[in-house]
């Protein structure tokens, strides 16, 4: 058991250090272009790219399944994996750097995270929560907004990222002193403890959890999906009384608002009998 946990421990740490390593050699491809002076200037004010993104969502998933496991259903994630990406597909940012991968946390735990760059996990305990397949892609699909929006990787302290740039300046990443490095490691662990705890922890704000669940409603519609789906899914936990238990229901702003602030967006979408049916038995072969 001691070897297991340690193997699965190396196995995270390579997965952080990685990501760190990528991290910043994201970061010393920018630096090209920019002069001495100026440039530590300019990158201390540019944004996170999308390489970089990616790197620091790759540690934030290693964060999280180092608390929930992955569930070893290969049929189920290609089944959530196949929903998730068509959503992806109408979304406003269709295609990340590493592309978007959608995996389940084998826990009885209702939630979902969405990753900066396209990693985002649902809980076995969200997926019984669904009664069908339009439900399903309601909730992802609020994870795909967060990704779209990069609510994420906005939770990252402005500060921590000013910092980072200003160290970088316009050095390549091999002229770094080993106090440089160490503090660029720090602030790299800093910005996922940022982020990690805002998805687990705070949850996001109010504004950003309403957003999200407006453009859920666009991706559902364009995807074929009946966008009142996301509407049935919180009645349904508020009348079951689980909207206060725990997960992303206690990181969302209360259900009644988020109800009120969708009503009017709400698109239904004539689908063919045939067509829900179909949703509807796949749903069960695969869920249930």
């Amino acid at each position: 058991m001691i070897k297991k946990v340690l193997i699965i421990s190396g196995i995270l740490l390579l997965f952080k250090s990685h990501a760190l390593a990528g991290f910043l050699d994201g970061i010393s491809r920018h630096l090209d272009t920019l002069t001495a002076t100026t440039a530590a200037v300019q990158k201390a004010a540019r944004p996170i790219s999308d390489e970089e993104e990616y790197y620091v969502g790759r540690a934030v998933a290693a964060r999280i399944l180092s608390t929930y496991p992955l569930l070893k259903n290969r049929k189920l994630t290609e089944y959530v994996n196949t929903i998730g990406i068509l959503l992806t597909l109408q979304s406003e940012k269709p295609y990340t750097h590493g592309g978007y991968h959608f995996a389940i946390l084998d826990t009885d735990e209702m939630n979902a995270f969405a990753c900066p760059g396209g990693i985002i996990f649902i809980t076995k305990g969200m997926l019984r929560a669904t009664s069908n397949e339009e439900e399903l892609a309601a909730v992802l699909a609020h994870e795909i907004a967060h990704v779209n929006h990069r609510d994420g990787i906005s939770s990252i302290n402005t500060s921590r990222w000013t910092e980072a740039m200003t160290i970088v300046g316009s050095r390549a990443a091999d002229h770094y002193s080993p106090k440089e490095l160490s503090k660029l490691t720090s602030i790299f662990e800093g910005s996922i403890d940022d982020i990690v705890k805002t998805l687990v922890v705070n949850g996001y704000g109010k504004s950003q959890e309403y957003s999200a669940d407006k453009t859920a409603l666009f991706l559902l519609a364009k995807s074929g999906y009946n966008a009142t789906a996301l509407k049935d899914f919180l009645d349904r936990q508020a009348q079951n009384g689980k909207i206060s238990e725990g997960g992303i229901m206690k990181t969302h702003p209360g259900t009644s608002d988020r109800i009120d602030n969708i009503k009017g967006d709400l698109l239904s979408v004539d689908c063919d009998a045939a067509l829900i049916q179909k949703r509807t038995d796949r749903f069960i072969v695969s869920c249930r």
